[in-house]
């Protein structure tokens, strides 16, 4: 099965992808911003998950909360 973003766009390693909904980031006061993008994204065992660095942090991210740029 692929992974695919909110719009259904199927996600590919290397791609770049732009939050659609602020998120707040577990165990931490900070706030993703809607429009951040994610440059070089990196696919996990869930389809439903990628892996995405931000500010030098390397966080896991729902695809659902996502749209490829």
């Amino acid at each position: 099965m692929n992974t695919i973003d909110s719009n259904g766009t199927i996600l590919n390693e290397g791609d770049s992808v732009q939050l659609i909904k602020d998120l707040k980031v577990k165990g931490s006061s900070t706030t993703l911003k809607r429009g951040t993008v994610v440059k070089k994204i990196r696919l996990t065992a869930d389809n439903e998950e990628i892996e995405g660095r931000i500010d030098k942090i390397t966080m896991v991210l729902k695809t659902c909360f996502l749209k490829k740029v």
